[in-house]
């Protein structure tokens, strides 16, 4: 009898299709129910097989279908008072009820020094594709408008707050995205005209020291989907373990890292971000809170891990692998040509795990551009080496005119002993040296402690982000093209005509997330096939300025693509990640998801969500879509959701 009651209590139980267990999160435990619906019949479940096409447009501010103040009004009860409609925090700068001199002072010095931005429901971190309506500025030029903001945002605390807000969006047939910190290369956490779920604030977390799965035995670690990866950090500290993460302190440690594959300081050793889930919560367009894992919704956990962000479900918490603690030792290499070798402390692009003083200045190297460009090639033919140990490399190349040019580059090595390290990266610097560019292999040093989370993180308070109108454009590089001395040579002097003709700086990170390092159940996802082959994941970066018409964000556009169409001629099949990818992709569902998933994805998009409640640019499905603006900004979300005709 005792045995019975003990297997009835641990058993799962069905409530509006959840899976409901005394081991879910406590943001779990409440959800919606049929009497919520009853007392308000907007939030009713959907039914997928009897879907039926909605408006040729989603609902717009203004148009007839758009929800009335009672029906927000009555929402907002449902959520227990979670729905916001902030105001751009930059109106402080701006003429007008909001303008306030010492807070626009604050905003432009001092809040990036905070957490103040990615705290706030509204910014976002990448603003020119919600239009640059609103940025901060000491001395602004026209108005602040709302531009590409979302209208409402939903401060989600506990599931049902997810489940009314796509219930609802979805019933009222209003667009809907999905945020958490607002680190978004492309337009995926904004959107005019929309109601936002908000999951910053889902940040429950749990050490699971005897995970047991069809899958896996051993430790796991459950974590909330608004979780930061400096969070993650130091929660895995606190129990001696190591769990991966991104390399950014601030960026979410799932969600949208996770669903486009995610990679962090351990890829090499451990795998993708995407490797490590085990089991993932998540509330489907049709409003139903499930678990996905490898015997539950089986299609819906391989979507989730690589088929791409904010496109199947809003993601609540992930059970993930977790691992002994690891130390990473970092190895730095640098060198410079030219006159104008000198990098500011506040350039853009800074490089991980490597902190200078104010201004640095790189030795110069004895010899001309042609014995940099020698030494780039050493550098980065000799970065497998590091891969094969479970290392990582995080470098730039910036180009700093009249021929000046800097490589900043760090090897990240995990739990090798400081004699070891030093035997294996001693063959670079007698390279670089042959070559004739002067550099000294530092004295190894391991650190004194573990880095507990896998990424760019340390125990503390996150740091700071400002916002940065960032455009990545990205390219996995395959081991092949390490392996032929042609091939290789053709390859970097495809990245190298973009750094000198384009003027892009290069930002590149070395890794092999093979299916070998991914295990189980992490081999068996919806990840690109090109993440198994890289070695090199690299990447043009610019800031795409302010105040661009749209024909010059189309010309800029087509300059990048004249260089990296470079990248693909010599990368034949290869891909991109999407996380870190370009929006205006060319044949986007090859690079950045393989067309061998791309079929089965779409598929599984089509019956979870018939709807199509689920939008952001360049994921699963989003061809039936498109936005319309006023002025046809190539990427733009500043615009009206519509079908494509």
């Amino acid at each position: 009898m005792l045995a019975l009651i003990l297997a009835f209590l641990s058993a799962s139980i069905r409530v509006n299709g959840a899976n409901i267990t005394d081991k879910l999160f406590p943001l779990g435990t409440t959800q919606l129910t049929n009497a919520d619906v009853e007392i308000f019949s907007s939030l009713a479940f959907g039914v997928p097989e009897n879907a039926v096409e909605m408006s040729s447009c989603r609902a717009w501010p203004g148009s007839e279908d758009w929800p009335s103040e009672d029906e927000w009004t009555r929402f907002n009860a449902s959520v227990d008072g979670a729905l916001l409609r902030p105001t751009p925090v930059a109106s402080a700068c701006y003429p007008g009820p909001s303008y306030n001199a010492a807070t626009c002072r604050w905003l432009a010095q001092q809040a990036g020094r905070t957490h103040f931005w990615i705290d706030d429901p509204l910014s976002v971190l990448t603003q020119w594709p919600q239009g640059d309506t609103c940025a901060v500025s000491i001395n602004p030029k026209g108005n602040c408008t709302r531009g590409g903001s979302p209208e409402y945002v939903v401060n989600a605390t506990i599931v049902k707050h997810i489940q009314a807000a796509v219930n609802f969006a979805r019933n009222k047939n209003v667009r809907v995205v999905i945020k958490n910190t607002g680190h978004d290369f492309g337009g995926r956490s904004t959107g005019a005209g929309s109601l936002s779920i908000w999951v910053h604030n889902l940040k429950s977390f749990e050490f699971l020291p005897n995970h047991t799965s069809d899958a896996y035995r051993g430790m796991a670690v459950r974590i909330g989907a608004g979780m930061e990866s400096w969070e993650l950090h130091n929660h895995a500290a606190q129990y001696n373990i190591t769990v991966v993460a991104p390399g950014g302190s601030t960026v979410g440690a799932v969600g949208g890292w996770l669903a486009g594959g995610g990679h962090g300081g351990l890829t090499s050793k451990y795998g993708l971000g995407s490797d490590q889930a085990l089991a993932i919560d998540v509330v489907t367009a049709d409003g139903r809170f499930l678990t996905a894992d490898p015997r539950t919704n089986q299609d819906l956990f391989w979507a989730l891990r690589g088929g791409g962000p904010s496109t199947y479900g809003v993601i609540t918490s992930v059970i993930m692998k977790a691992y002994p603690p690891s130390r990473l030792t970092s190895v730095s290499v640098q060198f410079s040509v030219g006159q104008g070798s000198t990098i500011p402390a506040s350039s853009p692009f800074p490089l991980y795990n490597f902190t200078p003083p104010l201004n640095f200045t790189f030795p110069n190297i004895t010899g001309s551009v042609e014995t940099f460009w020698r030494g780039i090639n050493i550098a980065y033919r000799f970065s497998p080496r590091v891969l094969a140990v479970g290392g990582y490399v995080y470098s730039y190349i910036y180009p700093l005119g009249n021929s000046s040019f800097t490589l900043t580059s760090s090897a990240s090595i995990p739990d090798l002993d400081a004699a070891t390290i030093t035997s294996l990266m001693k063959p670079l610097y007698d390279d670089l040296n042959a070559a004739g560019i002067n550099v000294t292999l530092p004295m190894i040093r391991t650190p004194p402690s573990s880095l507990s989370s896998g990424g760019g993180s340390r125990t503390g308070g996150g740091g700071g982000d400002s916002p940065i109108n960032t455009r990545y454009r990205s390219r996995l590089f395959p081991r092949t093209n390490w392996e032929n001395d042609d091939l290789f040579s053709k390859t970097m002097t495809a990245i190298r005509r973009g750094i000198e003709e384009g003027g892009y700086t290069f930002h590149g990170i070395a890794y092999s997330p093979t299916y070998k390092i991914a295990g189980s159940p992490g081999a068996d996802s919806a990840v690109n096939l090109a993440w198994r082959e890289a070695v090199l994941h690299g990447s043009y970066m610019e800031v795409q300025p302010s105040g661009l018409s749209a024909a010059q964000a189309r010309e800029r556009d087509a300059k990048a693509r004249r260089y990296t169409d470079l990248w693909r001629e010599v990368t034949p099949g290869a891909g991109a990640y999407m996380n870190e990818g370009d929006p205006a992709e060319p044949d986007w569902q090859a690079s950045f998801y393989g067309l061998e998933n791309y079929e089965r994805l779409a598929r599984i998009k089509a019956r979870l969500d018939p709807w199509g409640l689920f939008w952001a640019r360049t994921t699963v499905g989003s061809e039936a879509w498109e936005v319309i603006t006023d002025d046809g900004y190539p990427g733009s979300q500043n615009g009206r959701l519509c079908r494509v005709r």
